[in-house]
């Protein structure tokens, strides 16, 4: 097979198979092998997937419904929030009992000097004390959130249609899952309870003011709080609108890395690489806008605050003062007053930095709300049933469908395929070839009409019955990491090495399998990229022979492959489609000519179906087709390809 395994830089070069470096050095070994000495084992994971989500799920995602899932967790946290907030704020009124009872003239008592400082340190250890079992309870409350959060997410993504990966850009939704994600983290492993701790200080603060000197404490109240809540007012609002910027702005950066890295080999090849510098930058500078915005805003409103402070600390001192000269006021009282006020502004201004960590946690929560909340396309029924074993009877009953509201893609189609026939579909690009055999594999749903098999409407089936008893060969085939008996069992990972081996020697795969060093433990390289056209299609033949499907789905199996591949895979589809019903896709129509059947598809219509031959002899769209076809082909073969 041409540029396979056996080509120059290929599986078949005498390296080891796998990345650079991607095994362990053995320099590493010996510590490795310590390591796993003391690993426990961990049991396999009880996970159990359903296309329908459960209640639960359905609900919008808040930061309530994610943290009150620990209840217990959630009220240490809490517990621990109150004693920081009400420990911490002990030492102005320890300070004022120092000096009204210890230090003035006529007072001084080097006993309660001593009894205070002593029960300031006690309070210090008690507010350190509580400050490290909160940190470490809300880290570990914060790691089982993410980890659910993170699960959930992966899991809804797996739920929703081929449509939605259609229309979305792969790196939005890596952004949601790394970025939004990483950011909602550090709001709950700090953020929130950072806010509420400075809230509860300041309340505590605002109690604590009042008791001491109501007629300071109201004009603080009057003069400075309705200020600084215009501030917060506008602050909220301008970070919200800025965070969102934030986030979209991120998603495009990561959505077009992604783009550029998986299509490097076009871009080099076109030597797009300045084009693609200069896009990238103005989408890098859309974003450095975003944070731009914020950064202003934060400008504005932490020096805005702290002039704030100052302006309201002086006419407090002014105040304060005058009342301690005519007696009315403790100096005592007026040192506690100030510093309680200093530790007033102080939550003010952590509230601003912890506040820009919610924003940012906020505006990821929103991003991740819009994500859980889409709804896949094609839903599974909450009373579908459990397909029976299939016969492998399909049925398109006045079929019609449309991408998008307004433009029919399919228009009418009605085709029965009897059970172990193949039916080969072949027309022009766009005639909606392909969108038949996702229609049969329920990517899509009709918007008019219905799909059968053995007379049961796909639709009223569930999705995992339906798919376990279908084979699909996409055009392209996807290879994941892991080894090529990896990939060969990825539709049935609990298949034996037998069953494995049976299938590879099944669609003609062995021989190539056989000359790799590590053989069918031989490491695929990203998404086998080292492999040929002809030797991915092979093992994705070999996937679908092990899942031993009623019913096969091909799309355009052999179009991008040289003769000699093409032959091979010929060959193999001959095992693969015995005693099967099969739907194939052919782009070329020495696949078709193989099949029981053929319909020509054109503008969203059946206009022929029939035998290869019977097509040719009515003389219409298909034998056109052959026509054109024989004489493409017929110079190169050195004469006419089959015949009717």
């Amino acid at each position: 097979m041409g540029g396979g395994m056996g080509a120059p830089g290929g599986f078949g070069r005498p390296a080891a198979p796998g990345l650079p470096f991607a095994g362990i050095p053995t320099e590493l070994q010996a510590g490795v092998d310590r390591l796993l000495a003391d690993e426990p084992e961990h049991r396999e994971p009880d996970v159990v997937f359903e296309h329908n989500a459960s209640d639960a799920d359905l609900r919008r995602l808040t930061l309530w419904q994610l943290l009150t899932k620990y209840p217990g967790m959630l009220l240490l946290a809490g517990l621990g929030v109150v004693v920081i907030a009400v420990a911490a704020q002990a030492g102005p009124k320890l300070t004022e009992v120092a000096i009204n009872q210890g230090m003035v003239a006529g007072r001084r008592n080097l006993a309660v000097v001593v009894a205070m400082a002593v029960a300031y340190l006690a309070f210090i250890a008690v507010t350190a004390t509580a400050q490290r079992v909160q940190a470490k309870v809300t880290g570990r409350l914060a790691a089982w959130v993410m980890h659910d959060l993170r699960v959930k997410v992966f899991a809804h993504l797996q739920r929703l249609s081929l449509g939605f990966f259609t229309e979305e850009k792969a790196g939005v939704l890596m952004s949601r899952m790394t970025s939004d994600i990483e950011n909602l983290q550090q709001l709950l492993q700090d953020g929130l309870s950072q806010l509420a701790i400075q809230g509860l200080t300041m309340v505590v603060i605002t109690i604590v003011l009042f008791t001491t000197n109501v007629r300071l404490a109201a004009i603080t109240v009057v003069l400075v709080v309705p200020a600084l809540v215009a501030a917060s007012v506008w602050f909220t609002r301008a970070s919200e609108r800025g965070y969102v910027r934030v986030r979209d702005r991120i998603a495009d950066v990561l959505a077009d890395l992604s783009e550029s890295l998986h299509g490097v080999r076009i871009v080099t090849a076109h030597n797009r690489q300045r084009h693609n510098v200069i896009h990238h930058r103005n989408v890098v500078g859309d974003y450095r806008d975003a944070n731009n915005y914020t950064a202003h805003v934060n400008a504005v409103y932490g020096p805005g605050t702290q002039l704030l402070g100052v302006l309201g600390q002086a006419v407090l001192l002014a105040v304060g003062g005058t009342m301690v000269l005519h007696h009315t006021l403790s100096l005592g009282g007026l040192v506690a007053f100030f510093l309680y006020l200093n530790r007033f502004f102080q939550p003010i201004q952590l509230l601003v930095q912890q506040y820009n960590t919610y924003q940012q946690g906020q505006a990821s929560v929103t991003k991740l709300r819009d994500l859980v909340a889409t709804e896949p396309e094609v839903a599974e029924a909450a009373d579908a049933a459990v397909l029976p074993p299939l016969e492998g009877a399909i049925a398109f009953e006045h079929v019609s469908f449309s991408y998008s509201a307004g433009r029919l893609v399919l228009t009418d189609v009605d085709l029965a395929v009897a059970p172990g026939e193949t039916v080969a579909f072949v027309g022009p690009t766009g005639a909606g070839k392909s969108t038949l055999a996702k229609l049969v594999t329920r990517f899509y749903d009709p918007t008019e009409g219905r799909v059968t098999i053995d007379g049961h409407d796909l639709r009223d089936v569930t999705l995992r019955s339906l798919r376990s008893q279908l084979g699909v060969v996409p055009q392209e085939p996807f290879l994941f990491a892991g080894t090529i008996g990896d990939n060969v069992a990825f539709a049935r990972p609990g298949a034996s090495p037998e069953e494995v081996r049976a299938a590879v020697e099944a669609v003609g795969l062995a021989e190539v399998v056989d000359r790799l060093p590590a053989g069918i433990d031989t490491v695929v390289h990203e998404r086998g990229q080292t492999l040929s056209s002809g030797e991915r299609q092979l093992i994705a033949l070999a996937r679908a022979f092990l899942a031993h499907p009623r019913v096969l789905v091909l799309d355009e199996a052999t179009s991008n492959l040289d003769l000699q591949s093409e032959t091979r895979i010929e060959a193999a589809l001959d095992v693969l489609l015995e005693n099967r019903t099969a739907i194939l896709i052919a782009h070329r129509l020495s696949t078709a000519m193989r099949a029981d059947r053929i319909a020509v598809v054109d503008g969203g219509r059946i206009v022929e179906v029939g035998g290869h031959a019977e097509l040719v002899a009515r003389g219409g769209r298909y034998a056109e087709m052959y026509e054109t076809w024989v004489s493409h082909t017929a110079p190169a073969a050195g004469g006419v390809p089959g015949g009717p």
